[in-house]
């Protein structure tokens, strides 16, 4: 058994393309056999903020992997330093049931979440007319951090600006390197939402406080799931979720539009449709598109596949 963790993960990288590319190919086989994922149950006890998410997977097909994400989320620990979120994985041969990994790494966790934004921007952009974009973002903690590094990566001679702002500010020092002098640091979330066609939110917010309807043709990377009051989206028509039994529950903003404005499973796209239907095209570019991405454990599979696969090739990772 081979054991990984955030060192292996930095070691290895963030090649973009490539972890599309298995985003991708889980996507063409979502709704076969060969991705099969049950409804990830939620743990919960004593403080309800508090959740730990079991997401097993199989994805067969070029990748051929199975095994379980366990993460858990427990919001009160920003309050005392320590990390929200905390993400491991199990990965099982699927021809034995053997165990082959043992994956450590909150890091592995975000990479995933933005390879799944990322491409959902390239569908935003690819029936775009404008060759740049301004993009903002709400909350810089690890996630929101690497949707940034990942919109420098993939998109950096394109962005004209890049706005962020978070409740518990932002100091300019902490701020990876190569994003310095790039990121425009804003003291409310309207100076990012009025000012950016691609606007993402990746908070754990306690309270819905988007309170105004988009400016048309906006992409909203809706990542955190629980930003938006509902009278804010209710009028969008291009809305996309990557599962709908996942996302239309948990108190999602989803899950408020569904109950509040009747929205059912048949008014939404997605993800799948957008990447390999070219769904969007069902829309004029000026009306704003509002991706709800839950999370897909056949996703957190396949990446943690390839980057087995690559600490195998690169001799990286421990022994157990």
């Amino acid at each position: 058994m081979i054991h990984l963790n955030d060192r292996h993960i930095t070691r290895i990288g963030t090649p973009w393309r490539e972890l599309q590319e298995q985003v991708e190919a889980v996507l063409r086989l979502q709704g076969t056999s060969e991705v099969v994922q049950p409804l990830k149950p939620y743990l919960r006890f004593r403080d309800p903020r508090n959740r730990i998410i079991a997401m097993p997977a199989f994805v067969g097909g070029e990748i051929e992997a199975s095994g379980i994400k366990w993460i858990a989320s427990f919001p009160g620990n920003l309050e005392r330093g320590l990390p929200r979120a905390h993400n491991t994985l199990i990965m099982n041969d699927p021809s034995t049931g053997a165990p082959i990994a043992f994956i450590r790494s909150d890091r592995l966790s975000a990479i995933r979440t933005a390879a799944v934004s990322s491409l959902m921007l390239d569908a935003y952009l690819e029936r775009s007319s404008k060759p740049d974009f301004r993009a903002g973002i709400i909350g810089a903690g690890p996630i929101g951090i690497t949707h940034l590094l990942m919109l420098h990566s993939l998109y950096g001679d394109r962005l004209e600006e890049i706005r962020a702002y978070d409740l518990r500010g932002i100091q300019r020092s902490k701020l990876p390197r190569e994003l310095q002098r790039r990121v425009r640091i804003c003291s409310d979330w309207r100076e990012v939402y009025d000012h950016s066609d691609v606007f993402l939110t990746c908070t754990a917010s306690s309270a819905r406080y988007i309170d105004e309807p988009p400016r048309p043709g906006t992409l909203l990377l809706n990542v955190s799931l629980r930003d938006y009051q509902p009278e804010s989206v209710s009028g969008l028509k291009a809305i996309v979720v990557d599962d709908w039994r996942e996302v239309c529950r948990e108190n999602t903003d989803i899950e408020q539009l569904h109950l509040l404005h009747g929205l059912e499973e048949k008014d939404v796209l997605t993800l799948k449709q957008i990447v390999w239907t070219r769904g969007l095209e069902a829309f004029p570019p000026e009306e704003p598109v509002f991706f709800n991405p839950m999370g897909m454990a056949a996703f957190d599979i396949a990446l943690a596949a390839f980057y087995l696969r690559e600490a195998k090739r690169l001799g990286i990772g421990s022994r157990l």
